[in-house]
């Protein structure tokens, strides 16, 4: 037994001595023959040992051992019956020793070998794999060496040179798929400790930096060359938009770049994109939500979900911006620079998102969103500020880290900005409510009381710091109100509120919750709320508690509490303690002359018109006095007291003094006296118009003269006419414009005489819904947040007539 132990000991070293396993197939095959030679070996030397240790247990069963061992004191002699229990046990022992040597020796002999066997199946996989891609990019490399330069191509072939490397990138598949399988078997012969050699690792690598520079340095760089060719020095420099639209569309280009649609069916044109159209005509569904800043956010919601902004994050903006060197506010881009920034971020979007994007119609769209917004005379200019501001105000980001990146966009050096920098972010920001229509309930396109209101911030001082302009936004004023809206419409589209709609008993309620803090057990969901949709014909009138997330018990207690004050108070109260949910700003007719940029030409009379705004007014302002709160008065924390109240107003005109009065009749004649000295002056440019376009046609149909002789004084003369001509098209559309607009405010004030005469027979139902701009100061909205969820405290507001007058007056000039 002992001789046993001493030989499987010997062999069980001699196994450990054989590792570890080659990496190539010669070493391998080696190792496995020496190792069944060594298996052979000890397969032969098993009868012996199983006879040994037969004989070992013959042995015991003979002579057992029962009693445990004991040491005996020193001089005392072992009895025989004793010795022959200690030789059992120790026979046992050496048994049990053997035995498990036994078993442990051939358990790892069986290990080993299919070890090798899968070891050298592997290799035998990666050496022919190794050989195969190497005849296959031997192939594709020839293919890649006979490429002509990007550069010597021509430029109709390149559309065919793209197809075609696209085509070449497609058929490398298996090759790549062949390079994933060998550097995956590689792996795992890593994982199993075998290494491969180092011709074979040598080889790997090897096959690895030609697939490398193959399919990066040589198919992507091509493929890019060829693309950034073919947009750049391509036909109209915009093939790729080209499949925006589909048939019986087709996109054209202007002279200046700027995009234009043909629908060949219809035989009409258009600047807006087919699927832009159709987003607008979606939009006027939106038009029955009540409240402008709700209006306004569900309306951005949509146009962000429609040109895919709401997956953008604002690193990659700010990446695509570097990448671009979009770094200076001032410079002014041309269409081309604003299709290769946006191409770059969708393409970006693309690869971050791993989504499949159609990157022409999501391109071509949002430079029709932009060219509407910030170019919407077509000139095909648009400013870096205004492009940065559009995209950065639509994508995916918090809103803080919108504030802090517009902000600094028009600070300086130092971080701080003056008032006409401010002013001209504003004024981009506003350009988008501006778009969609909405921008009167925000105060109107001048953006100088915004500006003077932000400075507030910091009493004394010509420039402002971040923190400044970061602590007014949060105030949410009221000309971006819109903004923290749409966040707040983004984070309210997942919220689920368990709780059943007071009017239409949906539960449960998704999107916004509204509850009532004057009655118990009153929730409405945001299509009921928004839309102003009541039960039995009664309204609501008190304050409204608004959620975007889901509450807490703690807000619930909250709300009772509330809930339980206002049980006690009354009508009278709610209408002495109005309170905003947003930062209201100066009037308009209050402010100087704005700086931001004019986006169309300023007419003359503005005296008049401010005259007419005066008296206008002053007239909604006696209404309001009178006339309570309307329906958007529902939009933030505290209510006002009961519509249900009429009053008749027909004295209210009353209001104005006599000299007031005098003087309104005496604007109403010169308005109407001005208005038939433009239809004249209109009538007279446009015979001279007439007579203008007709010259060139009597010049071109006269005698013609020999090449080389033609008279240049009618040459010059045609051209002058011709510019002539083109002026007097604008003169005779801004004098259009204007005369639209006095009509329309003659319209106005006509009502407004007549109402003095038919007012105890009319009681105000309808009117035009803008957000308010007191002098007085207001308490800000507080927004509340808790762990459990978003609150925002609701106050129903009224909207100003004077600032909807004021925007449309501006949008006329």
């Amino acid at each position: 037994l002992q001789e046993i132990i001493e030989w499987l000991t010997a062999k069980d070293e001699e196994l450990s001595e054989q590792l570890p396993i080659g990496g190539d197939v010669g070493a391998v095959q080696h190792q496995r023959e020496f190792h069944q030679a060594f298996m052979e070996d000890v397969k032969s030397r098993g009868p012996y040992i199983y006879s040994v240790l037969e004989s070992a247990q013959t042995f015991l069963a003979q002579h057992p051992f029962q009693e445990p061992e004991e040491t005996l004191p020193d001089g005392k002699e072992v009895s025989p019956r004793r010795r022959m229990m200690n030789v059992s046990r120790s026979v046992w022992k050496q048994a049990n020793v053997a035995s498990d040597l036994w078993e442990k020796l051939t358990a790892r002999c069986v290990d080993r070998h299919r070890h090798m066997e899968r070891t050298l199946e592997r290799l035998l996989q990666i050496q022919a794999t190794m050989e195969e891609l190497a005849v296959a990019l031997e192939q594709a490399e020839g293919v890649r060496d006979a490429w002509e330069p990007v550069g010597d191509l021509f430029i109709d072939s390149l559309q065919d040179h793209i197809d075609a490397t696209k085509l070449f990138k497609e058929e490398l598949t298996q090759v790549k798929e062949g390079m994933k399988h060998i550097n995956d078997l590689a792996h795992q012969l890593a994982i199993s400790d075998v290494h491969l050699s180092m011709e074979n690792a040598r080889a790997l690598e090897h096959l690895n930096n030609r697939w490398k520079l193959l399919q990066v340095g040589s198919i992507e760089e091509r493929l890019k060359q060829l693309q950034d060719a073919h947009r750049d020095f391509g036909p109209g420099s915009q093939h790729f938009l080209s499949s925006s639209v589909q048939i019986p569309w087709e996109r054209a280009i202007s002279p200046n770049k700027v995009p234009y649609y043909i629908n060949h069916q219809a035989q009409t044109t258009c600047w807006d994109h087919p699927k832009m159209t159709e987003l607008y005509q979606a939009l006027a569904d939106l038009n029955n939500i009540k409240f402008s800043a709700y209006r306004t956010a569900m309306k951005l919601r949509h146009v962000q979900k429609a040109l895919r902004l709401d997956l953008l994050k604002l690193s990659s903006v700010v990446d695509v911006f570097r990448e671009q060197e979009l770094q200076h506010a001032e410079h002014v881009m041309d269409v081309v620079e604003v299709i290769h920034a946006l191409t770059s971020l969708y393409e970006k979007l693309e690869e971050e998102r791993s989504i499949l994007i159609n990157i022409p119609l999501c391109v071509d769209m949002c430079l029709n969103w932009l060219l509407n917004v910030y170019d919407s005379g077509r000139n095909g200019k648009m400013r870096v500020l205004s492009f940065k501001t559009g995209l950065v105000i639509l994508c995916n980001a918090d809103i803080q880290e919108k504030y802090k990146y517009l902000f600094r966009q028009v600070c300086g050096p130092g971080g701080l900005t003056d008032q006409k920098h401010l002013s001209l972010l504003l004024h981009e920001a506003i350009q988008i409510p501006r778009q969609l229509g909405e921008v009167a309930a925000f105060g109107g396109s001048n953006v100088e009381p915004s500006v003077r209101s932000c400075f507030r911030m910091a009493p004394g001082k010509s420039a402002i710091e971040v923190s400044h302009f970061l602590e007014w936004m949060s105030l949410e004023p009221q000309s971006v109100v819109w903004l923290p809206v749409l966040h707040r419409v983004t984070v309210a589209e997942t919220a689920k509120h368990q709780a059943r709609c007071y009017i239409c008993k949906q539960c449960p309620i998704k999107g916004f919750r509204y509850r009532s803090l004057k009655q118990f057990n009153v929730d409405i969901c945001q299509t009921c709320f928004l839309t102003g949709r009541t039960t039995k014909g009664k309204k609501l009138h008190y304050p409204i508690m608004e959620y975007y997330t889901p509450t807490t018990s703690g807000e619930k207690m909250r709300d009772f509490a509330k809930t339980l004050k206002n049980k006690f108070r009354s009508k009278q109260y709610f209408s002495k303690h109005p309170q905003r949910g947003y930062l209201p700003v100066q009037s308009v007719l209050e402010v100087e002359s704005s700086e931001t940029p004019c986006s169309s030409p300023r007419l003359p009379h503005a005296d008049t018109h401010s005259r007419i705004e005066h008296f206008a007014s002053r007239y909604e302002f006696s209404l309001t006095r009178t006339v309570i709160a309307d329906e958007d008065q529902y939009l933030l924390r505290h209510s006002s007291p009961a519509l249900e109240q009429d009053s008749p107003h027909g004295h209210l005109l009353a209001h104005l003094d006599c000299q007031d009065r005098e003087e309104l009749q005496r604007t109403l004649q010169r308005l109407e006296n001005e208005n038939r000295v433009l239809q004249g002056e209109y009538r007279r440019l446009k015979w001279k118009h007439e007579e203008a376009a007709a010259s060139p046609q009597l010049l071109e149909s006269g005698p013609g003269s020999p090449a080389g002789q033609q008279d240049e004084e009618l040459l010059a003369e045609a051209r002058v006419l011709r510019q002539h001509k083109t002026r007097l098209e604008t003169r005779m559309q801004i004098l259009e414009d204007h005369n639209k607009q006095l009509e329309s405010q003659l319209h106005r004030l006509r009502e407004l005489l007549l109402q003095e005469r038919d007012g105890q027979n009319r009681v105000g139902r309808k009117r035009i819904l803008f957000f308010s701009e007191r002098k007085t100061e207001s308490r800000p909205r507080r927004e509340k947040k808790s762990s459990g969820g978003k609150k925002r405290e609701v106050l129903l507001q009224r909207y100003d007539w004077q600032a909807g007058w004021n925007e449309r007056a501006e949008q006329k000039h």
